[in-house]
């Protein structure tokens, strides 16, 4: 970890500063098996022993995280052969069409009823967009939907594709501000359901279709691509074939957005995210990005980096999740409660310290003239 300003406490009462300055925090140790656990393999069993309650954090938990993550190197000097062992204890799990549903459902379906409680009134759960500081999170949503419409240059009448819909808020705010008919694609049964009682009860069943289904499986020709929150979901050995199915559904003047978590620096994913909270997960780099792009002759026309806007989407998920308490402990055990309290919290301290990226990627067929001259379609109201 570096030197990062807390301290640890052992099972004894013996205390271990790891620097000279003040602590942010304390890591209570409650026994020795602990303490083996995290010597061995600590990316993976620093969250399993949060969860079980074997490590305890004194003080604010977000900002021990980040105490950790500036002190830690961003680069590895391990050893090849360390690397190698660490690469082999923590494999991630793949997303081939037979395993990416069991993924998928280990993270979205484990009940509305709980995103219902700390996320906004449409229940999105990506990263909102703050136009202005003093935007609430339900505004800020709205304004993440409205930039990504903007960003696709929407008509009356157009068709969209939708891979990984979530609970169905974006194709909804797409049919009813823009006028166009949107196919939702999403391999949650859960998000699915919801999504269609949505469109129903708001009178858009017959401008959006929820499909069950793999994004693989996507067909018909459309004039606009997006996805947000997905790529993440796709693994780094199936860009090519991302690609391929953009290329086929998106017709000879189509436009595409992507939205994902990335980073700076290809690397394995945290051991414990991947285990036991995002199966199958990898945030790209840019660089690996350009997989799904280049194959097939797309061009990147703008990318964004919004990873402040997550950071502060994160503090209102986090706020909000802390003041439902009660109702939270009432849907799930301590140790489920734990590892949501630190997923989120650590997902605050990877956007605040730059570990982690939010990239939007817009692109279009190359050679496509029917583009933008400047961004003042994007900012020209304060957006």
């Amino acid at each position: 970890m570096g030197n990062p300003p807390i301290q640890f406490v052992l099972w004894n009462g013996e205390r271990i500063p790891t620097s000279i300055t003040s602590p942010v925090g304390h890591l209570h140790l409650r026994d020795q098996i602990t303490l083996w656990q995290l010597a061995l393999n600590p990316d993976l069993n620093f969250g399993d022993a949060f969860c079980r309650g074997s490590l305890e954090v004194e003080g604010n938990l977000v900002a021990v995280l980040e105490a950790i993550y500036r002190a830690t190197p961003v680069v590895s000097h391990q050893n090849k052969l360390i690397d190698a062992f660490y690469h082999r204890l923590n494999r991630a799990r793949s997303n081939t069409h037979r395993e990416s549903p069991t993924n998928i459902q280990h993270h979205y379906n484990i009940g509305n009823a709980f995103f219902r409680l700390w996320l906004d009134q449409e229940m999105v759960y990506t990263c909102a967009y703050f136009s202005t500081p003093d935007l609430s999170l339900e505004q800020a949503q709205v304004a993440k939907m409205d930039h990504i419409c903007c960003k696709l240059r929407l008509s009356p009448g157009e068709t969209v594709v939708e891979a990984g819909c979530g609970w169905g808020a974006l194709a909804r705010h797409m049919a009813r501000q823009h006028g166009v008919k949107v196919r939702a694609f999403n391999l949650s049964h859960e998000q699915i359901e919801y999504a269609r009682e949505r469109a129903r009860a708001e009178g858009l069943a017959g401008w959006i279709e929820y499909i069950e289904d793999d994004y693989r499986n996507i067909q018909g020709r459309y004039d606009a691509f997006v996805s947000v929150g997905m790529l993440e979901h796709v693994g780094r050995d199936n860009y090519q074939t991302l690609g391929e199915v953009i290329h086929r559904s998106l017709t000879p003047r189509g436009r595409g957005l992507i939205h994902t978590i990335g980073r700076d620096r290809a690397g394995p994913i945290n051991a414990w995210i991947e285990k036991r909270i995002f199966p199958g997960s990898y945030p790209p780099t840019l660089r690996e990005i350009m997989d799904v792009f280049e194959p097939h002759g797309f061009s990147v026309q703008d990318v964004e980096n919004l990873r402040l806007h997550y950071a502060r989407t994160l503090e209102h998920w986090l706020a909000q999740f802390e003041r439902e308490h009660d109702a939270v402990y009432s849907l799930a055990d301590e140790s489920f409660v734990r590892a949501w309290r630190l997923y989120l919290a650590g997902s605050l301290a990877g956007f605040t310290t730059g570990r982690l990226q939010l990239f939007q990627i817009v692109f279009t067929r190359s050679g496509q003239n029917d583009i933008p001259w400047t961004r003042a379609y994007l900012y020209g109201n304060g957006r």
